[in-house]
């Protein structure tokens, strides 16, 4: 058999692994019902208006969306006090960044990411030929900037920052990340992943979109998270004019399908009100929930978003603690992929789903205590 002959970089990328599915789950374990918190999905969603606005599309499928991507594009600057010009879409937040990547780096360049953070930055920076350097976080999880400044270097061209952070959902003092982003030289660009920014709570989330003009900075938001559209795939991206202008160029014509053009319009002009008292239950969840996960002896790290990330108690492994719930129908994130094999991240669900996850972990652990 002749050689496939691939980019060469694709043999040092590894393959995203992604949370496992309600239907690989039930089949696997001959299951009725699944309970799904492994991929930080919002229970919720999609909002009334977004589900209406998606029936309404369905007219339209034949043709193609110009005129759908204009409108949100204008609703987007609108609502952020841009223009048009400074705002570009993707099919999701990960259409988005492997658009990014391609648009800023060169075989030879140096990336920084934290350590650990989403892992598509790794890849897709890879993938482009660069050199990836980790730059751990601080105890706290939180980022330790004086450590990313020490690590630029003259050939740096690009830090991923993913506010709040995946899987740890730690953010820093907003003060903190901006005077980040002013220190930088202008030599290097800054994309700032905030597909979990809506969840943080009121007057802790940084302000960086006037920044675009003043800094070499990119802002990448999406659909799927705060208003419940991951299966819409609709991504955006912020930032200076002649870097949409060359965005727009090199990404798929039409990469967001019209369903969810309509879905996330809907969700900014008409869900707004739903969205935000959908973000107080979870909050309130997520306060209970961490509080019960702490009485059954987790060491729960301290979340500005839908998730949240653990230690387990004993040093047990993730890997074998998240197989055995999935037996018993609930699915949550092993994190043994991002160097932490005694830690979990858990999707906030609905109270039901929330309650149906600690009882299957304290079963779990008395049988543990018990071994």
């Amino acid at each position: 058999m002749s050689e496939l002959k691939l980019r060469r970089e694709v043999d040092d990328c590894q393959p995203y692994i992604a949370g496992e599915t309600e239907a690989a789950v039930l089949k696997k374990y001959n299951l009725k019902s699944v309970v799904k918190l492994g991929s930080n999905e919002n229970s919720y969603g999609p909002y009334a208006n977004a589900c209406a606005a998606m029936q309404e599309s369905l007219k339209y499928l034949n043709r193609y969306p110009e005129d759908d991507y204009v409108d949100l594009i204008a609703t987007i600057a609108a609502q952020n006090g841009l223009t048009s010009k400074n705002v570009a879409l993707g099919g999701g937040a990960g259409n988005v960044i492997e658009t990014t990547s391609r648009l800023f780096l060169n075989e030879g360049d140096e990336v920084l990411i934290a350590k650990p953070t989403y892992r598509l930055y790794r890849e897709v920076s890879i993938l482009m030929g660069a050199k990836v350097k980790s730059v751990p976080v601080k105890a706290d999880f939180t980022y330790d900037f004086t450590a990313f400044k020490a690590a630029i270097t003259p050939k740096t061209k690009l830090i991923w920052l993913c506010n709040p952070n995946n899987p740890t959902g730690a953010i820093n003092d907003p003060k903190d990340i901006e005077r980040f982003i002013d220190e930088v030289g202008d030599d290097v660009w800054i994309a700032v992943d905030e597909a979990y920014a809506d969840f943080i709570q009121t007057g802790q989330r940084a302000h960086l979109v006037e920044k675009i003009d003043q800094k070499k900075l990119v802002i990448i938001r999406t659909f799927s998270k705060y208003y419940g559209l991951a299966g819409a795939r609709v991504g955006y991206i912020l930032a200076r004019s002649k870097v949409i202008s060359a965005y727009d160029t090199i990404t798929e014509p039409f990469c967001v399908n019209r369903v969810g053009l309509f879905a996330a319009r809907a969700s900014l002009l008409m869900d707004q009100e739903e969205a935000d008292e959908i973000k107080q239950k979870l909050i309130f969840e997520k306060e209970k929930l961490s509080k019960d996960l702490t009485q059954l002896g987790f060491e729960v790290v301290p979340s500005q978003s839908n998730f949240i990330f653990a230690k387990l108690p004993n040093n047990l492994y993730s890997g074998e603690i998240c197989e055995e719930l999935m037996s018993q129908g609930v699915i949550i994130r092993e994190c043994d992929a991002w160097g932490y094999p005694h830690h979990v991240r858990i999707t906030v669900g609905k109270k039901s789903e929330n309650a149906q996850l600690i009882s299957e972990v304290r079963k779990l652990l008395r049988v543990k205590t018990r071994e």
